[in-house]
């Protein structure tokens, strides 16, 4: 698609996918609005620190209030929608907070959609909806778990994206990435826990189960399939995996990233950090073909390509994160 002149709005824009998607947009030509939620003293999340920020317009709001969501999405074409609380541990701490954002706000987001006539919504899923792999590769046909309050929040709002399709005709595409990493990211995700602790100089890195797998794509791959799902015409209405299609064990990756940043670390388990049993998803692996298959996209980066990049963009940052704390 050529978006030189599309009026796209990006929801959850000040944060770490939805910063480098809303400057990649501009990056093409877009007339890029971005979302950002209100705070009193008007934070722009990562776009604060964007060097694209001059070629955006930022719109201050939440998406759990119709309101702003209607002001934000007027006059538009394409919608992502990526706005969302993500934090597994602190939904067990707070799931109603979790409903509120991820399925009434996505509420929101469809019927705003469906009222102004978008000529596209790509709505923002995640492979926790999947839980533990009952097989692998998981392709899209695979059952839906609730296996925290985030993920049953996550499968309520991708339930609601479905019925707006099927009951309306909304032109909606559902991308489920898999694990994304790189720079920007917070230190709640698992990467940049490990190499923050690496980078700091801590003798031993402390982390939740190291036995879990994970598939792993760099930001800028994920950016590019949200691209690509919304040039698609065959994509509306489906559900579509954004992944690798490799998989690595939590221990294994920190081993790797201790070795990337020339760390000389021992690896334990924090109790603290443990999701509770039933909860903890052992194993992710993406059956990405169908994404490929409608629209084109495969994944570039290598694990260890996007890691260096990650490990010195997060070594140039060091101060912006509270190293050795675990972060809900």
């Amino acid at each position: 698609m050529n978006w030189t002149g599309k009026r796209v709005l990006v929801t959850g824009a000040g944060g770490f996918i939805g910063s480098h998607l809303a400057e990649r947009l501009a990056e093409l030509g877009a007339h890029t609005r971005a979302m950002v939620r209100y705070t009193s003293n008007g934070n722009w999340g990562w776009l604060d620190s964007s060097p694209r920020k001059g070629d955006m317009q930022v719109v201050l709001g939440d998406i759990r209030d119709r309101d702003s969501v209607r002001e934000a999405m007027r006059d538009v074409d394409h919608v992502f929608h990526l706005a969302a609380l993500i934090a597994i541990p602190y939904s067990y701490h707070a799931p109603d907070s979790y409903v509120q954002t991820n399925v009434v706000g996505t509420l929101n987001v469809l019927q705003t959609a469906r009222d102004v006539g978008v000529e596209r919504i790509v709505h923002t899923s995640t492979s926790e909806v999947y839980g533990t792999a009952r097989y692998v590769p998981i392709d899209e046909k695979h059952p839906l778990q609730g296996q925290s309050p985030y993920s049953a929040s996550k499968i309520g709002a991708d339930k609601m994206a479905e019925a707006f399709h099927l009951s309306f005709g909304l032109p909606v595409v559902t991308v489920r990435p898999f694990n994304t990493y790189g720079p920007r990211q917070s230190a709640r995700a698992v990467i940049p826990t490990i190499v923050t602790q690496c980078l700091a100089g801590q003798r031993t890195i402390r982390l939740g189960n190291l036995e879990p797998t994970r598939d792993l794509s760099h930001v800028s791959d994920t950016v590019e399939g949200f691209l690509a799902a919304a040039a698609s015409q065959q994509a509306v209405g489906t559900v579509l995996n954004l992944g690798n299609g490799r998989e690595i064990s939590i221990g294994d990756l920190a081993h790797r990233i201790a070795q990337l940043a020339s760390a000389d670390v021992a690896i334990e388990c924090d109790e603290q950090r443990v999701r509770p049993a039933g909860s903890e998803v052992e194993r992710l692996l993406a059956d990405n073909r169908l994404m490929t298959a409608l629209t084109g996209w495969q994944p570039r980066i290598s694990l260890d390509e996007g890691l260096r990049g990650t490990i010195e963009w997060i070594r140039e940052n060091l101060g912006q994160f509270r190293v050795g704390t675990y972060t809900l």
